[in-house]
Order: structure tokens, then sequence, then C-alpha cells
């Protein structure tokens, strides 16, 4: 995923994974109580081990109808309108 309109932070209520920062070739752990920060647009990949319970908050906000594009963004407000 690429969020290439938006700067993201993910709090990990519970389960396992990991998160890859697809540019630094970094790989850190999640796991509950973990917070990262998506805040250079950066290009990721999230593995789960187990079901993952996370709660993310997206700037600027998300309406909840968005759907990924073919980049792994979400668009705009006014793209989608």
């Amino acid at each position: 995923m690429h969020y290439r309109n938006h700067l993201e932070a993910v709090y990990c209520i519970s389960g396992m994974g990991s998160i890859e920062d697809l540019q630094a070739e970094e790989v850190h752990v999640v796991r509950p109580g973990i917070i990262y920060a998506l805040d250079k647009h950066d290009a990721h990949l999230l593995c789960a081990e187990t079901e993952l319970i996370l709660v993310c908050v997206f700037n600027p906000p998300l309406a909840g109808s968005e759907v990924h594009d073919e980049t792994g963004a979400y668009p705009l407000d006014s793209e989608a309108i």
C-alpha cells in the first residue's frame, strides 16, 4: 500500500504481525500496544501472523466509502466525487 494522499497512524489492539517499509527495506514488529506512523507517504506492506485488530487514523480524514486505487492509495475527497 502507498497512501500518496493521506498520512496514517496505526495502533495495534491485538494480534501479531509486521510492517515493512519498502523504501528503507526495514521490517518492524506489530503487536498489542505498538503505534506506527506512516508520516512520509511511506510505501509499505502489512503482514499479519495472526488476526490483527488495528485502529487507523488518516489525515485528511476518510469518509469510509473510499476504495484503494491501482497504486494502493485512497483518493482525496475532491477526487471521489
